[in-house]
Parts: structure tokens; sequence; C-alpha cells
């Protein structure tokens, strides 16, 4: 095994994440920076495979610094005392998703970075920033160093629409304009343009309405968050009027939750606009769904067809406007004379449930056009692989696993994928 690479690696991380990562969440004091340097000792003697130098007798490499990540530590650390958990991550802070993936606009939700804090500061927890798994450090150097390796470093790829024009100038994936405006580093020089009265939001989850909701909402609103100053300033200049927000199949599929919905219809000087005829008879099913479904459906039936007197009025003097539209697929995205986005155009679909009574939505022979300047891709995402040696379905984009275990691990040692983008 390449142990000086590996304790080289660590000692590089130890350095650059005691910087970042103390000075902002002050998990590093100096105590604690002097426990990573002791660390660093110990990890090389098990780079060399002298496991009886160790102290603790397990030892486990966690593969991403994310909730799933942070979790599955917490886990470990609970259930056995002596067991030591090292954390490797490819960006200098921890957090993932939790710091970088949530709206600036919803703190509440970073609470939990209060937990995993807690668990950052366990003697027996040690955090590697600036590495990354297949650049700094094979998996295979992991396999050889610990007891048991477990990858929770996510989904890293976004799905593809696979339609002409997708590679246009702002055709843009969600995931990518989030980390743009929540401060990513790898986002952070993304070319957004907002110079255009329209932008289409594909996909009906939660992060489609997150992206819709962060191009309406009011600036003013926005200084009051930690949204990054990049993004805050081209907002600032931004000449969106309208958003559309553009999903496959009906309204009782809709992967996006009521809170998410209950904001964009409280947006400031924003006006919501769904279709009557598209929650057309949701009216006498509602009662039959189960409570989380029921009231989101309702939320939507109600700003359809009977929005409250308080909405009636604020919607009326709104200059922004934000549509929900269902049974809709992309099929091509429009540009003009000079290569810039114009509009996409849509096949209108219809709903025929499958063998396994799920709704399936099969286009049919009328298309439309929405006119808009940027489009915004929020469709999913799909794992990476890790090499040769590790079973990977591409058509999935996930780790092959039995119960979390990846295939083919022989011996005591195993691999596990905890984060579900991975094992999915």
């Amino acid at each position: 095994m390449q142990s000086l690479k590996l304790s080289w690696c660590l000692t590089k991380a130890a350095r650059l994440t005691a910087r970042a990562y103390g000075r902002e969440f002050g998990v590093f004091s100096p105590t604690k920076q002097g426990s990573v340097k002791s660390l660093l000792s110990a990890g090389a003697a098990l780079c060399r495979g002298n496991f009886q130098s160790a102290r603790h007798r397990h030892h486990v490499a966690i593969v991403g610094s994310g909730p799933a990540g942070y979790y599955t530590a917490q886990k470990l650390l609970k259930g056995h005392s002596e067991v030591v958990v090292d954390i490797y991550e490819k960006l200098p802070v921890p957090f993932g998703l939790v710091r970088f993936g949530v709206a600036p606009d919803h703190p509440e939700v970073k609470n939990v970075i209060n937990t995993f804090t807690t668990t950052a500061h366990n003697e027996r927890c040690n955090f590697f920033g600036n590495v990354e798994l297949g650049k700094d450090v094979s998996l295979q150097d992991l396999r050889e160093a610990y007891t048991a390796v477990v990858l929770c470093y996510g989904a890293a790829e976004d799905r593809q629409l696979g339609i002409p024009g997708e590679d246009l100038p702002n055709v843009l994936s969600a995931r990518s304009f989030v980390g743009w405006y929540n401060g990513l580093p790898q986002d952070a020089q993304l070319a957004v343009n907002l110079q255009c009265e329209a932008a289409v939001v594909l996909g009906h989850g939660n992060v489609a309405l997150d992206v819709a909701r962060i191009l309406l909402t009011p600036t003013k609103l926005l200084e009051k968050t930690d949204i990054s100053e990049q993004a805050l300033e081209t907002l600032r200049g931004s000449r969106v009027q309208r958003v559309y927000i553009v999903g496959r199949r009906g309204p009782l599929q809709v992967a996006f939750t009521i809170k998410e919905l209950r904001e964009m219809t409280q947006l400031p000087d924003t006006r919501t606009v769904i279709n009557p005829s598209d929650v057309d008879g949701l009216d006498k099913c509602i009662q039959d769904l189960p409570r989380p479904r029921r009231r989101l459906t309702d939320l939507m039936y109600k700003s359809a067809v009977s929005p409250g007197d308080k909405h009636v009025a604020a919607w009326k003097e709104a200059s922004r406007e934000w549509h929900l539209v269902f049974q809709r697929s992309p099929l091509q995205v429009l540009q003009d004379g000079d290569g810039q986005v114009k509009g996409i155009e849509l096949a209108v679909n219809r709903l025929e449930v499958d063998s396994s009574g799920n709704p399936r939505a099969i286009a049919t022979d009328a298309k439309e056009i929405i006119d808009c300047g940027l489009v915004l891709r929020s469709i999913g995402y799909r794992g990476l692989p890790l090499g040769h040696d590790v079973p990977f379905n591409a058509t999935k984009g996930v780790i092959e696993n039995e119960n979390s275990r990846i295939k083919n691990e022989k011996g005591d040692f195993s691999v596990l994928c905890a984060m579900r983008f991975n094992r999915r």
C-alpha cells in the first residue's frame, strides 16, 4: 500500500482543515488540533498494517461529510465505545448538502449542523478535508488501512434531459444553480444570465421550488440570509418576472412538500397561477388521500380554484408570477439567431397506469412552446463510479450492493453505501 501517500494526504488535509474548519465552526480547538497530529501518527502506523499498535481495535473510514456521513458517524460512536471514525471530504469544510444544498432562506433546516458539530467534537471522530477519493487517496488504500469503509459521498452528477438544445448557454442544472447561490466553490463561476423575463424549471420536487423561489424572492429579503454575495448581486439585476415549474405528470404525483408550496403561494409581490382544469375533480378524492398528500393536494386545489381573499388581493397587485404546469415533457430547447435560449418546446402528456399501478406520462401529438431565456433542469441526480474494482450500475447510476454491502466484497472488510443516492 502507498502508506507515504496516504500519510502525506492526511497531513495536508489536517493543516488545511484546521485553518478553514476551525475558523468557521470552532471544532478544531488547540487541544483538538493536537489530537489530530497524534492521530496522524497513529494513522501512519495503521497504513503500514500495524493495527496492533493502535489504541482502538476498530477504525472506520467514512467518505463524505454530509448528513449521511455524520449520521453514520453518530451511530457508530454511540453504539461502539471503542470505534474510531475518520471522515474524509473533498471540500475543506464539512456538512455537505446541509451547508451547500439547503436554500439560504431556510436557516432552520441548517440547525442540524449543531448536532453534527457535537459529533465532530468527539475525541474518537476526526475530519480530514481537501481529500478526494480516487485522486488523493485510493479506495484500496482505505481498504487496507481500515476495518470498514462507508461510502456516503452522494450523487455528484446530474441526470440529463437528452434533448436538442440542452447544451445551450443558460440551460443549467438546478444542482449547479443551488451551489452557485450557496457559495459552493466548484459552482462559483457558473454563468447565470438573468436578463430575461421568463424562466422554466423542469421538475416537481423541492429543489425545483427552491430555485424558483430564489429567482422570485425580493433581494431585500435575501440580503438577510447567507446567500453568496456574487449571487445576490446578480439577482439584484434580474429581469425575471415569470417562472414556470413544469412536470411530466399530474398534481397527485408531485414530489414537493406542502411547506415549499405554501411558501411559493406567499411570496411577496408574486402571483400563483395554476390552471383550474389541471385540478378538476381533485376535490372528490382529496379526503381519501394519506394526510400529508391530502393537505398538499388541498392547497393546490384551493390555490387554483378558490384562493382566500388575502391571496386574491395580494395576487391582483403582484408584478411577478409563477406557474405550476402539469403533464408536460420537454422536447427541445429553442434558440434564437445568436445561439441564446428563446424558449422550450413541450409535449402534452396523458397519464396511463402501468402494470404496477403507477401512473406513467405518455406523450401525445399535442405540443406547446413556452417563451423563456433560462432553463433549469431539476430531474434528479446519479452517482459516479469509483473505479473498476467497485461494481457500478451505469444505467441507474448506483453502486451495486446487497443490503448496503458492495457486491463481491469478501472477508471481514465491508464497504457500505449509507447515502440512498448511492445504493438505490
